[in-house]
């Protein structure tokens, strides 16, 4: 529960950055040629975020990793609005770094729901951790002209409002698991393990072949796939919008379908991926993106419904990696270094997402929105091979652990 109420939170100050943050770089700079710029700052801040909560979570449990990132994504948050107020670029770009611990804090937050879970149980423990965030994802965007109008009262730019949001969102996320997620339970979940390999020679065995290197890199490969093409289609979209007359309130509703397609089907995602298994699912994540990219490029841009529709499609494509994908991590590895493994993966996520968001703008400067959703969709294709590779490697070390099972029973 604890880990819920600081989603709903966090998924509020994840919002800001996505809605408002290429608009305000492109009426800060001017041009639309480095709009992709601000998620690829935020995204890369989340790469170094990722990379520190995973190693504090190893080290010290999820309570302080995930408290102190997701209060640094309020302070990066705080800094936006100062760098807004005092038109200051450079202030921007480094608040923008900030602020991408909080994004970073809240994808890893997922792993938190797995520590005491089964391998039949994980993905829907996933499930659990991402839907709550669909909550405060979602009002998010729909509050973006409340929060621009409330700015304007004060002082502050319109476009800075939604991080005024996004600074008390992260800032009480943060101060809610520092508070309240007592016991930790990577720390439970590490004892239990370290207590079952100093007993138990087979389970030492297990946990030794349970380290799957290919699975690592499979889930990997899906989650930083899945995370390119959504990042790079979804930041361009609200500057598409623009482009073709469409106003401040009707990019937040799409973008509010986006998000809310991005973890409202959690629950779902999560069943299947545990009944029909991780492969099916990352190979519906692929074909789903790769719907996302046509339609984008061939829908009519004046159309709310193509747009939204698209969005929504490419909101769901990345739930089905990114669940599938974390799955095949947690089951990869041990409690030993599951916690530092998954910060890093997350780097690469997020270092993903920050590549996908700059190259975008460059793209759609210099070629068109429809090429890159055309782009999109191609590159969605190749988690199939990818997926299907690994899979074949991950049932022989199913047969190995069920061989070493027997030969001690």
């Amino acid at each position: 529960m604890v880990v819920v109420i600081s989603q709903i939170f966090g998924g509020a100050g994840l919002a800001a950055g996505i809605t408002v943050g290429a608009l305000l770089a492109q009426d800060m700079l001017g041009t639309d040629s480095v709009t992709g710029l601000p998620t690829a700052l935020f995204t890369l801040g989340s790469a170094g975020a990722a990379l520190l909560v995973g190693r504090l979570s190893q080290r010290f449990g999820r309570r302080s990793g995930l408290a102190a990132g997701f209060l640094a994504g309020g302070i990066g948050a705080i800094g936006v609005v100062i760098s807004a107020l005092l038109n200051s670029i450079l202030l921007l770009f480094i608040s923008l770094l900030i602020y991408g611990a909080g994004s970073a804090t809240n994808l890893q937050a997922r792993y938190a729901g797995t520590d005491l879970a089964n391998r039949a149980q994980r993905a829907k423990a996933v499930s659990m951790a991402m839907v709550s965030t669909t909550f405060g994802a979602v009002a998010g965007p729909n509050l973006v002209d409340v929060m621009g109008e409330f700015a304007i009262s004060i002082g502050i730019p319109s476009l800075a409002g939604p991080f005024i949001l996004a600074a008390t969102a992260y800032i009480l996320a943060g101060l809610v698991l520092l508070i309240f997620l007592r016991p930790d339970p990577f720390i439970v979940a590490k004892a239990i393990s370290d207590d079952q390999r100093k007993n138990s020679l087979l389970e030492e065995k297990s946990a030794m072949l349970s380290i799957n290197r290919r699975g690592i890199f499979a889930g990997a490969a899906v989650m930083v796939l899945t995370q390119f093409v959504m990042t790079a289609i979804m930041t361009m979209t609200p500057i598409h919008m623009g482009h073709h007359g469409h106003g401040l309130n009707e990019v937040g509703l799409v973008i509010g379908f986006h998000v809310g397609a991005m973890f409202l089907p959690s629950l779902v995602t999560g069943f299947l991926v545990d009944k029909i298994g991780r492969t099916a699912m990352a190979i519906a994540s692929a074909v789903t993106l790769l719907a996302t990219g046509i339609l984008g490029a061939m829908g009519p841009a004046d159309s709310m419904e193509v747009l939204i529709t698209a969005l929504v499609l490419l909101g769901l494509g990345w739930n089905f990696g990114l669940i599938s994908g974390t799955a095949i991590i947690v089951d990869a590895t041990s409690p030993s270094t599951r916690a530092k493994t998954q910060g890093s993966v997350d780097v690469w996520i997020a270092l993903s997402g920050a590549l996908g968001g700059g190259l975008s703008g460059m793209v759609v400067a210099h070629s068109s929105y429809a090429a890159l959703s055309i782009a999109g969709a191609v590159l969605s294709l190749l988690l199939i091979p990818i997926i299907i590779f690994a899979t074949r490697k991950e049932s022989k070390v199913e047969k190995i652990n069920v061989t070493e099972n027997s030969k001690h029973s």
